[in-house]
């Protein structure tokens, strides 16, 4: 059984081992293949006869299922899985899986560690000290940037699933309040410290805001200047779920403007982010690349998923397919 990865580098760029891959037949890893459908025929020739298949943000178009006869499985190597049209994967038999819930905590992490530079500023002030200011100054302590304390403020989660729910769990232990939005209310997981609430009490109410929700057209750009101007002065925005939800344009006017206290985004509207995005100069924005679920651990569960997802496909059940 030939077995293709069109993209594997980025989970594994070294630190991992195929093998849980390896053992169902014989696997061709590229590193990279082509990151737009503008041209075909490069996955075409790579993909050749295999019957099993993985990408990541390799796009598979039908052009390329009716162009690859002998292909059967096609796993997404991430939890969204529109580079793939899986429409037409079913129309010529092809199963297509994802990998859900890999990287929850390793989200949640990032998210926290995103809140936490924003509010003490830990890298500005080591690099502080290494330049020798604190000497310049010669004081016992000195700040540049103001901080702030967690213990009683309000964080607003904007997407209450599995990462929110971890995400909330951890900034309660800080002593924050939690208040959720979600589509879905499931009333068991309120408590003294969190509760549901509709979507424009997270914008008026929250000094921390955390998007942890899929992108869908309906809450695409929902951070914008409407939304914005709803916003408490000085609130602190996180994003590392999808970069749609925010307008770049609205994000940069209110961080310039000082309505907005900082920024911290892992996710961009376009991926790598534009050279000319206003962000990039935007005022209190950290932005990192799209790394919250690249942790090693959560890598390997990730490929684990993946050889799970194949195994199950062939013994004729198949799980976590998105187009049954």
């Amino acid at each position: 059984m030939k077995i293709v990865v069109l993209d594997g580098h980025i989970l594994n760029p070294g630190d991992l081992t195929w093998e849980p891959l390896k053992e169902f037949g014989d696997l061709t890893v590229y590193d990279r293949t082509v990151y737009d459908d503008s041209n075909d025929d490069l996955i075409i020739e790579r993909i050749g006869d295999a019957e099993i298949v993985f990408t990541n943000k390799t796009p598979i178009s039908e052009n390329v299922f009716r162009s690859c006869p002998r292909l059967k499985f096609l796993g997404v190597l991430a939890t969204g899985y529109n580079v793939v049209d899986v429409d037409a994967a079913k129309k010529f038999s092809i199963c297509v899986t994802n990998i859900p819930n890999y990287g929850t905590e390793s989200v949640a992490q990032m998210a926290v560690a995103l809140l936490l530079e924003l509010t003490n500023h830990v890298w500005i002030h080591s690099e502080a000290v290494k330049n020798g200011e604190w000497n310049k100054i010669g004081e016992w302590c000195f700040w540049k940037q103001p901080l702030m304390e967690l213990n009683g403020k309000t964080a607003g989660i904007i997407g209450y699933g599995r990462i929110g729910q971890a995400t909330s769990k951890i900034v309660q232990a800080m002593g924050m309040k939690v208040i959720a939005y979600n589509r879905h209310q499931h009333k068991e997981l309120e408590n003294g410290s969190m509760r549901y609430v509709r979507l424009e009490d997270i914008f008026e109410k929250s000094d921390a805001i955390f998007l942890h929700c899929p992108l869908s057209e309906d809450n695409r750009g929902m951070i914008n200047r409407g939304s914005i101007s709803r916003m408490k002065d000085g609130v602190i925005i996180i994003n590392n779920a999808r970069g749609p939800l925010i307008v770049d344009e609205d994000l940069a006017h209110g961080l310039n403007s000082g309505k907005i206290g900082g920024a911290a985004l892992d996710v961009m509207s376009q991926e790598p982010i534009r050279e000319d995005s206003p962000l990039l100069k935007a005022k209190n924005c950290i932005i990192t690349p799209h790394i919250s679920w690249a942790a090693r651990e959560t890598r390997q569960r990730l490929m684990d998923i993946a050889a799970e997802n194949l195994r199950k496909f062939l013994e004729g059940a198949p799980v976590n397919a998105v187009n049954k």
